[in-house]
Order: structure tokens, then sequence, then C-alpha cells
């Protein structure tokens, strides 16, 4: 089974699009593209510098056109499951059938503009946490106030905040952790990027998605989202909510993927993919950066690709916080009973009052995810059910 993985900002490189525009038609596609995203993308991918590309307004759009132009060159119907990080979620929707390649592209320059402008409104960053114990790393990242943005892989966790919390960590890190600040211009995927998440949810809901064609993983919290609807709203709260990569990869090896496939500019998922799931299991990996990337990606697929028999799913489902606030369990559930779809497992306390949690599967409650009666972030894993009951 082949998976193709779309990467996400941070992983472009000054002209990394100039090899595929010698391929008939890229240069047309990418100036279509560039109205739609309201940046010049064939300037972007080939003559821009590294500071011009780093501008999160350009870069979103920039990703995840590369992204679907390289996909255009493969033969996607034997392609069984698509992933993206951050950003390049978008990219992965729109390869598993859930947008056109046009919505995705318009949809990446909104957020990347809307992020950039919610960046403005108050200085905050973000610093990768690398190594330490992971009960460590959480608990030192929400002492400093911080929120932890993504969690990437094991000894890798990045955390976003104000500027002061984010020097009180540097400052106090925990044992064995490294604290490298990061070149980005705020705080991603925490609350700092409301302005932005409400902007795209003004946006989306004039959208009409399709539901996927393949399996179609969120970075919320690393299941099969099975309809568009879903998945929509999923990217929209992805812009305040943390990426769950590490949930990502655990569903590719719950899945059985033999092979991976990462879209341009590729590498960094890759190398995470490669360093998670080792052993007798560990899939097969390819990087596709330019056209000479094209027949071993396509020697790829033609060997891992497909989906015979029924379509797997994830064998677990992780149930997330639907707001900020303090969880609270439902008192009568404990580890391994078996919960139903709908049925409530605790409440998030707001502001506002109370949001319900429920199950969105059948299954065993295999283990809590968030301490009990702990303030949590919207879109912060709180239980996995495993298995169908």
């Amino acid at each position: 089974m082949l998976a193709v993985l779309s990467p996400g900002q941070g992983s472009q490189k000054p002209g990394f699009l100039t090899p595929w525009l010698d391929l008939t038609g890229t240069e047309a596609r990418l100036r279509w593209w560039s109205a739609l995203a309201g940046v010049d993308l064939v300037h972007l991918g080939t003559a821009a510098d590294a500071e011009e590309i780093k501008d999160t307004a350009r870069t979103q759009p920039l990703l995840v056109a590369a992204a679907l132009l390289a996909a255009e060159h493969l033969p996607m119907h034997d392609v069984a499951v698509t992933a993206g990080h951050s950003v390049g979620e978008l990219g992965a929707t729109a390869l598993a059938g859930v947008l056109s390649a046009e919505t995705a592209i318009t949809l990446a320059g909104v957020r990347g503009r809307e992020m950039a402008a919610a960046c403005a409104l108050e200085p905050t960053g973000m610093a990768a946490m690398l190594g330490g114990d992971a009960d460590e790393v959480l608990a030192a990242v929400d002492a400093a106030g911080l929120y932890p943005a993504n969690r990437n892989a094991a000894g890798q966790v990045v955390a976003a905040g104000t500027l002061a919390g984010l020097d009180k960590l540097a400052a106090e890190p925990p044992a064995k952790t490294r604290v490298v600040r990061l070149k980005v211009a705020g705080a991603f995927h925490t609350p700092y990027m409301t302005p932005a998440e409400e902007s795209l949810a003004a946006l989306t809901a004039g959208i009409t998605p399709s539901d996927p064609t393949r399996i179609l993983l969120s970075n919320l919290d690393g299941s099969a989202v099975g309809h568009g609807r879903d998945m929509v709203q999923r990217l929209v709260r992805q812009v305040t909510a943390p990426v769950r990569w590490d949930l990502c990869m655990r569903t590719l090896a719950d899945l059985g993927v033999t092979g991976v496939l990462e879209l341009p500019p590729a590498g960094t998922l890759a190398g995470l993919v490669k360093r998670e799931l080792k052993g007798a299991g560990a899939p097969e990996i390819v990087t596709l950066n330019t056209p000479d990337d094209l027949p071993a990606a396509r020697d790829l697929i033609a060997r891992h690709g497909g989906t015979p028999g029924p379509r797997p799913t994830p064998a677990f489902q992780v149930v997330v916080a639907p707001a900020p606030g303090t969880f609270e369990p439902a008192a009568e559930l404990a580890e391994g009973v078996h919960v139903r779809t709908g049925e409530v497992i605790g409440r998030v306390v707001t502001g506002q009052g109370p949001v319900e949690v429920t199950a969105h599967g059948t299954g065993v409650l295999t283990g809590w995810l968030a301490p009990h009666h702990a303030p949590v972030a919207p879109g912060q894993p709180l239980a996995r059910i495993g298995g169908p009951a």
C-alpha cells in the first residue's frame, strides 16, 4: 500500500520549481494558479530568494502548487493514502478528491495571507524542542505559558507562543532537551491564529466538497476522514489546533503502508517517517524533487500501489478537544470500557460554559490522552478509542 505525502512550510528552497517549468504546460498552469492565489508562483518558485519565500503569505500557496504540479505527472489512481503536514493538508485533500486543485490553491492563498496578518497582531514565535522525555517536555511548554503547536515525532515537539515564554523555555529547558528558536513570523497552530481561522471558516462555508476517493489522514488526530465536509472543517480548525504528525505516522503503520512518496519540496517528512517507522515493516521511501525523480516515483507506485480487497481503516480513533478550556472526563468511564458513536465521554469547561466531548466511533476506550481537570487547547487529543466493539 502506497502513501503520498505533501510537505508543509519550512521545506521550501530557492529555485526548487525551476526544473519543473521545462515540462509542457507547467508554466501556464502556474500562471493560472497565481491569479487564484494572489501571488506570482512562477517568480516565487524560480527566482525568489530564501527571504522572499519565507513569507507565510507567499510560501503557503507555493507549497500547495508544487505538490499538485508534481502529482499531475504520477498515476495517482494507484495511490491508497494521502496526508500532508500543516498547509500540506490542502494539497493532500485535493489529491484525495475532496477539493479541486483550483479550490486548494485559492484556500492556500487566503490561509497564508490571513495567518500572516494574525502574526502581525502580536509578537509571537516558535521553538523546536529536540530530545527529552515527552511528558517533561509538554509540562515545560505548559509551564512557560506556551502551546505544543507541532508534535512531529518522538523527541520533536514545537512550542509556540509569546516571545517571553519562548525565552523562559530556552532558559529553563527540560533535561536532555535542546531548544532551537525557529525563524517564523508567529505562533502557528495556536489560539493566536484565531482571526485567520475565523476568516477561513467564513470562506469555506461556500465550498461544496466531495467525499475522499482514497484514505485521507488528518493532522488533527491522525484519523482517516471519510466525509468531505468533515475534512474542510478540520482544515479550518487546524489553523489554531496542534499538528499531530506523530499520530499520522502511527496511522500509516496501522494501515500497513509499504511505500511512501513525498512530493516536492521533499525530504522533511520522508526523514521523519524513516526515523519513526523502522524495523521489518519499515516502508520503502522515495523523495520527488525534480522531474528526474519521476521514474523512481512511478516505479514505487507500480510496486506498492493499488488497494486490493476492502479498503483498510485505522485500528483506532482519537477524540480531540472541541474548544479551549478544562477537560473533565465522564465520571463513569474508565479505560477498557466499550463506548458507542455519539456517546458523551466528557466535557470541556470553557468561559462560555461546558462543551460536550463525544466519541465519533464505536470501540474500546483504550486510554486517556490528556490529564483530567487540566487545561486543553482546541484539537488537543483527549482519548483513544481502539477497534470496533
